[in-house]
């Protein structure tokens, strides 16, 4: 008798603490909840800028309209938003030139294998392309060593101003190919560089196969690697060794064994591209490299990608300084 007074003497005061409780809890939670209005700015098309000089090479700028950002990304789309009724001049302290609208049919060779490896297409699928790029053929704007190239863009009323510089190129000391341990014929490409020690350098790294199978060269045109972009934040005035993967994967041989296709194989001959560019332009092409592989992640940090262009327009006008150098895939 006496123990089952207490259990229920126990119940009855345990009761009224649970819903204290869970009252409490509601309370909380309604106090802790507010409606949220978030206003989303309205779409504003701007002037979209793609343009880069390189030694040895004309100026040439792409020139589109900014996309909302519920519209459709087919190449339907990007066609339609290209911009062709601008005036565009290039100055480099001596001369300036205005650029013309050339069809990718009639580039020049030099200049649709640059292009081709950006927009990684092949050389044919450039040029069926129905797109035109703003450039010239007058030599005296063909890119230089430690020179500054002025970029002056006019369209619909607007008028739009960048400036880049094509560096002195920094040189690689020393390119070779080393096997991989578990293998007999495969290897990743490696370089020794020595930075320079005195202000900012920034490197692009863009590598195309030379030797021929079924007559042809394994590779059109130079491209990027996954990480082709590099500064000397950590490595500045060094001289250290670094590796490169292929790009390029097992394209054009198929007696590539797919399980080393980021590797290079034994005879392989590897033209390899090192740029240099100014801060403005790493900084633009590492920060949307950073967003393209974020882009879709609910985890990712914001990314914006900067511009050098004035005037209220995006893109970048780029600058860069190649040296080439060929590596020999042998033991």
């Amino acid at each position: 008798m006496y123990i089952c007074k207490t259990m229920n003497s126990h119940k009855i005061t345990k009761k009224p603490f649970f819903f204290k409780t869970l009252v409490f809890l509601l309370f909380i939670c309604s106090a802790c909840s507010k409606e949220v209005n978030i206003e989303i700015p309205g779409y504003e098309e701007q002037l979209v800028v793609d343009g880069f000089i390189e030694t040895d090479c004309p100026p040439v700028v792409l020139l589109s309209k900014s996309q909302n950002v519920y519209s459709p990304t087919d190449i339907n789309s990007f066609l339609l938003s290209l911009t062709n009724d601008a005036e565009i001049w290039v100055s480099n302290g001596t001369d300036s030139i205005q650029l013309e609208l050339i069809s990718a049919s009639n580039l020049q060779p030099e200049v649709a294998e640059i292009l081709a490896g950006k927009l990684r297409l092949k050389l044919n699928e450039l040029i069926a392309l129905p797109i035109s790029f703003y450039t010239t053929t007058n030599p005296s704007m063909y890119g230089e060593i430690n020179k500054q190239y002025n970029l002056y863009i006019t369209h619909n009323g607007n008028n739009y101003q960048s400036e880049t510089s094509i560096l002195e190129p920094t040189y690689l000391d020393d390119l070779y190919w080393k096997i991989e341990p578990e293998t007999v014929e495969y290897g990743e490409s490696w370089a020794r560089l020595t930075d320079p020690s005195i202000g900012f350098d920034a490197y692009k790294w863009e590598v195309k196969r030379i030797n021929i199978i079924n007559g042809k060269t394994k590779d059109e045109t130079f491209k990027p690697t996954r990480d082709p972009y590099f500064d000397d934040q950590f490595f500045n005035g060094m001289t250290f060794d670094f590796s490169y993967e292929n790009p390029m994967g097992r394209k054009g041989d198929t007696t590539h064994l797919k399980i080393y296709k980021r590797l290079y194989k034994l005879g392989d001959s590897v033209v390899v591209k090192f740029s240099k560019m100014e801060e403005a332009t790493f900084d633009f092409f590492e920060k949307k490299r950073r967003q393209s592989r974020s882009s879709g992640s609910p985890f990712a940090s914001p990314i914006n990608v900067p511009s050098n262009i004035s005037g209220g327009a995006l893109g970048i006008w780029a600058g860069f300084a190649p040296y080439y150098d060929t590596l020999y895939c042998v033991e």
